[in-house]
């Protein structure tokens, strides 16, 4: 009797706990749908590329861009008031991904935090422009990595893993391969809502659903497009002092000012990790291609094929975070250096910089 009573407790206790997680994820589907149903507060950057593409609501959709650059533009399906708050959301993640103006305005649900290691890496770093960047006159730049072109290419083959990989598939990995962080779950708002976002940019820019455009991707730079006098770590630090100090700092951990990233980690726990399509010894030729094309900001496409790949070359030697493949040892040591030698260089900058205030002292004497 006594047997049977246990075991009537167990299912009992089970039934409970079931009971709950129902309980509980249908409170976390009511959230979700009260999010989805509210009104999205814009980051003033996307406030305003909303506003010149013209979103709202409506039968048809007409693109200002399209009109002011071919003088007629065509008449598309419209968006329904849940696709611009999708879109709305989408570009505020691009936007905002570690979530500062999210926090500010009480939506966490806006920015992807929660699949990102570190404080500084944000979509828009990479693709800048809140996803389509363009020159003063508004012509899209080659190599730019454009969304609105990515999604335009829909299933892509990847030649890292071997797949054709829809855009969603491909986001995900981003957050593997580009931020140091953890594979969303592909049915997340996170990854629906940036697909809402890119494919309507493909629309106000008039792209053609599987043609290929010079801004999709990163225009790729191999040792053969050089003048083969081999990749020099020398010469790349001498690049990056001159270059790219001022902004990504001394060590290239990152600039920050009131808690936010004026220009991110190139190194340190804050940067892309070593399994990442960023690190020059996992793949050689992005990371010299988005330099090229992207930076110094203002001043692009302004540095030769071998600078960018000298720079590239010397910013993947810094200590960052171990990837997925480097084992417990390897990701140890990096961790190590990553806590070390900052401090090491900020002593020895110390020391160095002290003598001069000494002679100042001395001449006033």
């Amino acid at each position: 009797m006594s047997a049977q009573i246990a075991k009537l407790a167990r299912v009992l206790v089970l039934l409970v706990v079931l009971g709950g997680l129902y309980v509980l994820a249908i409170h976390k589907h009511e959230q979700r749908e009260t999010l989805r149903r509210a009104d999205v507060a814009l980051t003033p950057g996307c406030a305003d590329k909303l506003a010149r593409y013209g979103l709202v609501a409506g039968e048809h959709y007409q693109s200002p861009y399209v009109l002011a650059k071919d003088g007629v533009a065509a008449k598309l399906r419209g968006y329904t008031q849940p696709d611009v708050r999708a879109i709305q959301r989408g570009c505020n993640i691009i936007d905002d991904t570690q979530g500062h103006f999210a926090r500010d305005t009480g939506l966490e649900r806006w920015n992807s935090k929660r699949f990102i290691r570190g404080s500084h890496t944000s979509c828009d770093h990479c693709h800048q422009g809140i996803g389509d960047k363009q020159d003063a006159e508004g012509n899209r730049l080659k190599g730019s990595l454009s969304l609105a072109a990515s999604w335009a290419m829909a299933d892509m083959y990847d030649r890292f893993t071997g797949l054709l990989l829809p855009y969603e598939l491909r986001q995900m990995q981003c957050y593997i391969n580009s931020s140091n962080g953890y594979k969303p779950n592909i049915s997340d708002d996170l990854i629906r809502d940036v697909t809402a976002y890119s494919r309507f940019l493909s629309a106000a820019l008039d792209l053609k659903i599987g043609n290929h455009y010079d801004e999709q991707g990163v225009d790729e730079i191999a040792a053969s497009a050089t003048v083969k006098q081999g990749d020099d770590y020398i010469r790349g630090e001498a690049l990056y002092k001159d270059k790219c100090q001022s902004c990504h700092g001394r060590q290239a951990v990152g600039t920050v000012a009131d808690g936010r990233v004026i220009a991110p980690a190139l190194a340190g726990p804050n940067a892309w990790n070593m399994q990442s399509r960023n690190y020059f010894y996992y793949v050689s030729t992005i990371l010299p291609g988005f330099i090229c094309r992207n930076m110094p900001l203002g001043q692009e496409n302004t540095l030769s094929n071998q600078e960018c790949r000298d720079i590239a070359y010397y910013i993947s030697n810094l200590p960052r975070p171990a990837g997925d493949r480097q084992g417990p040892l390897i990701a140890l040591q990096n961790q190590f250096l990553m806590a070390v030698m900052p401090p090491l260089m900020r002593l020895t900058e110390s020391q160095t910089k002290d003598p001069a205030p000494a002679q100042h002292a001395a001449g006033a004497r």
